[in-house]
C-alpha cells in the first residue's frame, strides 16, 4: 500500500511540472522567435519483484520490473522553424533556415532568433532590454538613417544622389551564427540562449527576410491538449491519495484498535 503513496505523489510533482512547461510556452505563443519546450519523464531507479517461499529463500521466481518513482528526465527545446509574419517594421528581422542573431549583453554575448529590433537613444540597432546587435566585424550596428535597405545576407545599405551620382554607404552587416551542437544550447530568459561553443557562419540555405518576424513554433491546440491532459492525470492522483490517506487513517485508529 505505501508504494501507492510514492507512485502518486511523484505522478503529481511531474505533471506539476509539465504544466509549468506549457504554461511558459502558451505565455510565449506571441513572442517572435519563441522556441518551445517539451518535458520528458522517466521512471526512476526500476527494481526487480521475486517471489520466494516463507521459509526458503533460494528458489526465487522473477515476477516483474516495477518503479516506484516517475520524475521528469529532462526538457528538450523544439528548434524548429517557425511561420513568417510580414510586419512593415523596417527594425523587423527574421532568420529563414538555421543560424541565431549575436547579441552583446551585460552577461557577454549571448543568441536569439528574437529579430524584434530597434534603435537606441545613440542610434545602435538594438534588441529591447537585452543589449545591441552585433554585425560581421563582431562590433554594433549604428543607423544614422532610416531611409536604408536589406538584402538577404543582412546588409544594410543607404543610396544617397551627390552631385547627380548614386553613392551607396554600407552602415553594417548583421551577424548570424550557427552551432554544431544544439545540445550544448543553455536557454535562458526572454528567449535567449548562451553557450560556449564558438558560432560558426551560416550556408547559403540561410537567408534574413526584412521587415519580418519569426514567429513561435508554439502550436496552441497541442498546447491547449498537453495541458488538459496533466491536470486530469494531477487531479486524479490527488483524488486517489486522499483515499490512500482515508484508508491509512482507518486502520490506524479502526482496525489498530480491535
Amino acid at each position: 500500500m505505501y508504494q501507492g503513496f510514492y507512485n502518486l505523489t511523484s505522478g503529481m510533482l511531474t505533471q506539476s511540472r509539465n504544466l509549468n512547461v506549457v504554461s511558459n510556452n502558451m505565455a510565449n505563443i506571441q513572442t517572435a522567435g519563441y522556441k518551445k519546450d517539451t518535458m520528458v519523464s522517466s521512471t526512476f531507479q526500476e527494481e526487480m519483484l521475486y517471489r520466494t517461499g516463507r521459509r526458503a529463500k533460494e528458489n526465487r521466481e522473477e515476477l516483474a520490473v516495477t518503479s516506484k518513482i516517475r520524475t521528469a528526465s529532462r526538457t528538450y527545446v523544439d528548434y524548429e522553424q517557425g511561420s513568417m509574419e510580414p510586419t512593415e517594421g523596417i527594425y523587423d528581422f527574421a532568420i529563414q533556415g538555421r543560424g541565431f542573431f549575436c547579441i552583446q549583453t551585460e552577461d557577454g554575448v549571448r543568441y536569439t532568433r528574437d529579430g524584434s529590433f530597434s534603435v537606441d537613444n545613440q542610434g545602435y540597432l538594438v534588441l529591447n532590454d537585452q543589449g545591441r546587435v552585433l554585425g560581421k566585424n563582431n562590433r554594433p550596428i549604428k543607423i544614422d538613417n532610416e531611409n536604408f535597405n536589406v538584402d538577404n545576407r543582412g546588409n544594410i545599405t543607404v543610396e544617397e544622389t551627390v552631385r547627380g551620382k548614386v553613392r551607396r554607404t554600407t552602415l553594417g552587416s548583421i551577424r548570424v551564427v550557427d552551432f554544431e551542437n544544439y545540445e550544448n544550447l543553455h536557454k535562458e530568459d526572454n528567449g535567449m540562449f548562451s553557450t560556449d561553443q564558438n558560432g560558426r557562419q551560416v550556408g547559403n540555405d540561410t537567408a534574413i527576410a526584412w521587415k519580418c518576424l519569426e514567429r513561435a513554433n508554439v502550436n496552441m491546440v497541442d498546447e491547449m491538449t498537453n495541458m488538459m491532459s496533466s491536470q486530469r492525470a494531477l487531479q486524479s492522483a490527488a483524488q486517489v491519495l486522499r483515499l490512500y490517506d482515508q484508508v491509512m487513517g482507518k486502520s490506524a485508529s479502526e482496525v489498530g484498535s480491535l
